[in-house]
């Protein structure tokens, strides 16, 4: 068989997935993002921040995957929200499959006791998939594979350290056109840097004109309120309409 008709089937497949778990999460009023970056951006100490400051009442889980090691799920558990590890084993991406695995999974990895952070406990017996308010996916460091890959999720994230080129979206434009959020990390090394912000922003809205762009330090904390009204107005938008469709049924029903 040819790579190009393989590669097809792949996608093919994965896709019909991906449009799956989508409305999975939809019906269930979850907001689903896929962080992705190239390895060193900063994504796991980024979600160290955002779990940190997440408000308590909010249900919300993370999917982390790597090559190998459970590090950084380890890093992660460690702020009391239910975490799974990924390990591909080689693969260089997330897929459709891998998450729908890791969501079917029956016994949770995260601590015995992470649940009584939650003001508002997960429904009695409900999937692992059917939980959660916010399920933060970080994929594998790559900036090629995972842009080909559609987890089911409401949003794919670009992370682009100061530390990287300016020229980063012009290198690896088709994450940066299937992003929804361009997250510019590690600004507090700017006055260390010649990185120039506003060449960047100008080669991520060459590649995208429709990207929103944050500068965050997730050390200093700059830009963090604003990721994380950016989480929290994504996640009441899918709220709202799971809760819109809820109601349009009970209306039709009676």
């Amino acid at each position: 068989m040819n790579r190009l008709p393989l590669e097809q089937k792949v996608l093919s497949e994965n896709d019909r997935l991906a449009s799956e778990l989508r409305a999975r999460f939809h019906a269930h009023g979850t907001l689903c993002v896929n962080l992705i970056s190239a390895p060193g951006s900063g994504k796991t100490y980024l979600l160290e921040r955002t779990l940190e400051r997440l408000n308590p009442v909010m249900r919300a889980a993370v999917l982390t995957g790597d090559i190998e090691t459970q590090n950084d799920a380890n890093r992660l558990r460690r702020y009391g929200f239910p975490v799974r590890q990924i390990t591909t084993g080689g693969t260089c991406h997330l897929d459709a499959r891998m998450i729908e695995r890791a969501l079917h999974l029956t016994n949770p990895v995260s601590p015995a006791a992470a649940p009584a952070r939650f003001s508002v406990a997960p429904a009695e017996g409900a999937p692992w998939s059917e939980q959660w308010e916010l399920l933060l996916i970080e994929n594998v460091g790559n900036l090629v594979c995972p842009s080909s890959y559609d987890l089911g999720e409401d949003a794919k994230i670009v992370l682009m350290s100061v530390t990287e080129g300016e020229d980063k979206p012009l290198k690896y434009p088709s994450i940066f056109y299937k992003s929804a959020l361009l997250l510019l990390t590690k600004t507090d090394l700017l006055p260390h840097l010649q990185f120039d912000l506003s060449l960047a922003r100008e080669n991520a809205r060459r590649a995208n004109p429709a990207i929103e762009i944050l500068e965050v330090s997730a050390l200093t904390g700059t830009g963090m309120e604003a990721w994380m009204k950016w989480l929290q107005d994504r996640q009441q938008a899918v709220r709202g309409n799971m809760q819109g469709r809820v109601a349009q049924a009970t209306a039709h029903g009676s």
